[in-house]
């Protein structure tokens, strides 16, 4: 569904992403791990035109992406939607109201017919007791499913998540862990998932890329990794301080 060919990106004077390759499947759970200033984030970026590439190129459904301009990338953005790591939620509104902001926009619904349609959604996520509270009312963990909902309410094909379970308590995490699992498996939805979590990458991963030194160093099912015999997959997976890898910033 989503291909990464050759992918470079620097800022300024740091090389970034040095030729990321990587294929992500319809209907899968991909995880793309790695230290911290790796280029996780920076890579899924790309998707949906938040970053432009130096080199390489981006294709969806073998359509080429990189090179559209604002307007042709609306409709991708519609096709894959992205979860920040931060909810982003419009603190004056209540959950009901944000879900269906982008039905009332992109849908051009009225608005009792849009907070019908985003009652549905908040469902999906287990929210509807929460639908008349404001975001500053609610813990992370609920505000991140919230804005889950509102992802979903353009029937993405696709969702990059962006360090979902970060700050999150365990079982809140377990829950957005349950809920991306949940969207592959009852919606279809092809889920990519930047994480550092271990609990979450070998819970509920279909494959794992891990990102070293600006490319996708290893690429496999949670079993493959877990096996894998590189020194570089065996040191993060165990998180280990010493090892052959290096940290950006250290």
């Amino acid at each position: 569904m989503i291909s990464f060919r050759k992918l470079e990106k620097a800022f300024g004077d740091k090389p970034v992403l040095r030729g990321v390759d990587l294929e992500v499947r319809r209907g899968e759970v991909l995880f793309i791990i790695g230290t911290s200033g790796v280029g996780k984030s920076v890579t899924i970026k790309h998707l949906v035109g938040l970053l432009r590439p130096d080199a390489g190129e981006i294709w969806l459904d073998g359509r080429r992406v990189d090179q559209l301009d604002e307007r042709a990338l609306q409709e991708v953005r519609k096709r894959c939607a992205m979860v920040f790591q931060h909810a982003t939620l419009f603190d004056s509104m209540t959950l009901l109201e944000n879900v269906a902001l982008p039905l009332r926009k992109h849908g051009r619904l009225p608005e009792r017919a849009a907070e019908k349609e985003a009652m549905l959604f908040l469902d999906k996520v287990h929210l509807r007791e929460f639908a008349h509270a404001y975001p500053a009312e609610l813990g992370d963990g609920t505000r991140k499913r919230a804005a889950i909902a509102r992802a979903l309410t353009l029937a993405p094909e696709c969702v990059l998540f962006d360090e979902p379970t970060t700050g999150l308590d365990p079982v809140s995490a377990r829950r957005i862990d349950k809920l991306i699992r949940e969207l592959s498996d009852t919606l279809g939805v092809t889920s990519v998932v930047v994480s550092h979590d271990l609990t979450s990458i070998f819970g509920i991963a279909d494959r794992i890329a891990l990102l070293y030194q600006g490319v996708a160093h290893a690429v496999g099912t949670p079993a493959e990794i877990r096996a894998s015999t590189d020194p570089i997959v065996q040191q993060f997976i165990q998180g280990r301080s010493d090892g052959p890898m290096e940290t950006p910033g250290f």
